[in-house]
Formats: C-alpha cells, structure tokens, sequence
C-alpha cells in the first residue's frame, strides 16, 4: 500500500513596483501595497476668513442756498434781517447787499433785489473757478445792455426796445447831447445826456453804483429809467417827452 505524502508548498512573499504577491497553492493574489510611505493625505481646505466690510460715511456739512428777496414797500434792512433770522442782522445784510443799496443803508426801495446768506454761497462756491465777467462793448448797444444788467441788480423794470427808443428821440444815440433851449434850459437846468436828464432829476433818481456824471452813458439811463419806472411804471411806457 503506497502511502500518499501531503506536503505543503512555503508560502513565498515577493515585493514588485509597490504589490505584494501571495501565492498559495498555486493561487496568486495580488494586492495593493499600503504603507505609510505610500500614503498621501488630501489637502486640507482651508478655512474662509471671514471678511468685515467697513462702510465709511462721509459727513458733510451743507450751507444753506442763498435766498433773493425782493424789497417790498415798508421794508427795512433791520426788519428783512429779522424776518429771515439772518445771523449779524442788519449790519451783515447791508455788508452783503452794499452795492445795490449804496453808500446809505436807509435807501432800499420796492423792487431791489437782496441776496440774504451770500457769505454761505462764497463758502460753499470757494473752489469753484470764478466766473467771468461780462464785458459790454463802448457803444449804445454795449451801454444798453450794461444799463440793463445794473436795472436787473436793482429791480428797475424796462427793455432793450424801450431804452433805444427814447435813445433815439431824445439825442440820437450822442452821450454828450445837451438842449440849451428849451424851458428847463431856461432856468439853468438844461437836459443832458443819453436820455435828456435835468441834473436834479439825476440826482434824485441816481442808481447807487453807477457814476455821478449825468453825461455817463450808464448813470444816464439807469436813472431815466429808474426816474420812468415812479412816473410812468416803465421806460417802455415813454412815448414822447417826459
């Protein structure tokens, strides 16, 4: 009786490219070397910082508009002051409005044009570029069109037509013209200039601002104008003599 021998084959571990090969009983396995050389740990994601968003709030001061009043019978420098609470009062506004009203602060009439808080507006219009200003031309076109500009100032109504109208009739457009005949001329206040002005007239209705020389093309018919506007409401309303 032949006796069958069982013998078991030595297990033989071979280390190729990163595998270990079992192999038992003929049978091969493959498996995957893991070791810590091997092994790669994924990237930790980090963490978003949080993010603060800072808002900034520029304050910033604001000066109140400059406010144009119109002058109304009964009007004082003191009593407008007053009325818009206007810091300095009267002193302040005279200071601000001196051009327009003249070297008397008692002479505001109905119709002129105040600006009240004109400070705050130079404050506020500091960086501005200044404006330049309007140039006229030395002739009876530009002598119209300045005389309009100071009546605007001065609340003084009349029109570039009305004005060159009564020009016209009364001395052709010659600032110098002078009627030595008529009555006025008579009892030694002869009419004079643009818009034939007798000096007491002149003086009465001279527009602060505007030159003491009734033959000045400016000062004349700003205050035949200024002169019209109390008589007849308006240049414009002149026809004839006046």
């Amino acid at each position: 009786m032949s006796a069958t021998a069982n013998h078991r084959r030595r297990k033989s571990i071979s280390l190729t490219r990163g595998l270990i090969v079992a192999t038992t009983g003929g049978a091969a396995l493959v498996l995957p070397l893991v070791g810590a050389g091997f092994a790669s740990a994924a990237p930790a994601q980090p963490k978003a910082a949080a993010s603060t968003v800072a808002t900034v709030k520029e304050k910033t001061g604001q000066n109140a508009a400059p406010t144009i009043y119109s002058v109304i019978a009964g009007d004082t420098l003191s009593k407008i002051a007053r009325g818009h609470s206007l810091s300095g009062g009267w002193k302040k506004l005279y200071e601000d409005n001196r051009e327009i009203v003249g070297d008397n602060p008692a002479n505001i009439r109905p119709g002129m044009k105040l600006t009240i808080g004109a400070q705050a507006e130079s404050k506020t219009s500091a960086a501005a570029p200044a404006a330049t200003p309007a140039t006229y031309t030395n002739d009876l076109d530009g002598w119209i069109k300045k005389s309009l500009a100071v009546m605007a100032k001065h609340g003084i109504p009349g029109s570039y037509d009305g004005i060159h109208r009564n020009v016209m009739r009364e001395s052709s457009g010659n600032p110098l013209a002078i009627n030595n005949w008529d009555s006025n001329a008579a009892k030694g206040t002869p009419s004079k200039g643009l818009l034939q002005i007798i000096d007491p007239t002149f003086r009465a209705y001279h527009v602060p601002g505007t030159s003491l020389d009734s033959y000045d093309p400016i000062a004349n018919i700003t205050a035949a104008c200024n002169y019209a506007a109390d008589k007849y409401g308006s240049i414009d309303n002149v026809f004839g003599a006046y």
